[in-house]
């Protein structure tokens, strides 16, 4: 591996880590800026379903965010990432989803609309990115989010090698 692919990938991972900066901190401006124009972010039909485009993804995002409560009442913790460059302006992307709730409230799951957790556990998922280089700059081209737990919605799928 060179030393470029090596900064293209810690240039994916900062990727990943702001988007959940941004969402924790509810900067949609900021999330607006991490989006190919046709991006499409795959969830669970109980978390939304397929949203499709940058427009359509700040639109649910904005919408979620106020369903959501205050800043950081939900925090997102991204950890082992395993990136592959798939081509000079291609990648792809997984890590794992920690997602903590940091206030105990009705609705406050972000996938549901009933009831408070008493555990701050509140998914864990697996994220599944491809990114691509947009003006010189890499972003989500595609956002796949399956889950562990509580529900099982992960199926297997080969990491590119």
């Amino acid at each position: 591996m060179t030393i470029d692919e090596l900064l293209q990938i810690e240039e994916i991972r900062q990727l990943r880590i702001g988007y959940s900066n941004y969402f924790d901190g509810h900067d949609v401006a900021g999330l607006t800026t991490l989006f190919c124009e046709d991006a499409v972010c795959e969830f669970p039909e109980e978390c939304g379903g397929d949203w499709i485009g940058r427009d359509t993804i700040i639109a649910n995002f904005t919408r979620e965010l106020d369903r959501l409560g205050e800043p950081y009442d939900t925090m997102h913790v991204v950890t082992n990432p395993w990136i592959t460059l798939t081509g000079s302006d291609s990648a792809h992307g997984r890590c794992y989803l920690i997602d903590l709730l940091t206030r105990q409230k009705a609705g406050s799951g972000h996938c549901t609309t009933t009831g408070g957790h008493a555990n701050p556990l509140d998914y864990l998922g697996m994220y599944e990115d491809d990114y691509q280089k947009e003006g010189g700059a890499w972003k989500f081209a595609r956002i796949r989010l399956p889950f562990f737990w509580p529900d099982r919605t992960f199926e297997s799928v080969k990491h590119p090698d």
